[in-house]
């Protein structure tokens, strides 16, 4: 196994990326936690682990910010987690396939809390897409680049 794990908040993970994580833990033989504070389905096995967390705001997100170590990968939508885990030297990535860096997320941030008071002042912003084929691919893409790196990385 690699010296290096995948977390998954899974509370909002779109049902197309579950296979994608799943062939890559069996390509990479890569240990995947999937974290929720509902069941998500998952069987898990020696590569996969499923946690489900008392619900409540942001209880998944700190049980991954807890566990997780220095290189970890942690797929998530939510920015002040992705924020959080670069804090801590782990990779983020987006379930679109976009990698958070320290730039992207602080602006990321700024623009997330720009729209939580546009909502707030009665304004409706709408939501993000549907997942696409393409961004399944895209998503495939950056994680298997991401996991290629973190090997590279940890393997010195």
């Amino acid at each position: 196994m690699l010296p290096f794990k995948l977390w998954v908040d899974a509370d909002a993970l779109p049902k197309i990326l579950r296979e994608v994580i799943l062939r890559a833990s069996d390509r990479y033989q890569l240990e995947v936690t999937f974290v929720a504070n509902q069941n998500v389905g998952i069987t898990p096995s020696i590569r996969i682990n499923s946690i489900q967390v008392m619900s409540g705001a942001d209880a998944a997100d700190q049980e991954i910010i807890e566990r997780m170590k220095e290189n970890d990968i942690v797929m998530t939508q939510d920015i002040p987690l992705a924020a959080q885990v670069i804090e801590k030297g782990g990779i983020a990535i987006h379930p679109r396939g976009e990698i958070y860096t320290t730039a992207n997320v602080k602006a990321r941030l700024h623009l997330r809390d720009f729209m939580d008071s546009l909502r707030g002042a009665g304004v409706n912003t709408g939501g993000p897409p549907p997942l696409s084929e393409r961004d399944k691919r895209e998503f495939s893409s950056a994680l298997d680049q991401t996991i290629q790196k973190q090997k590279r990385k940890t393997a010195l």
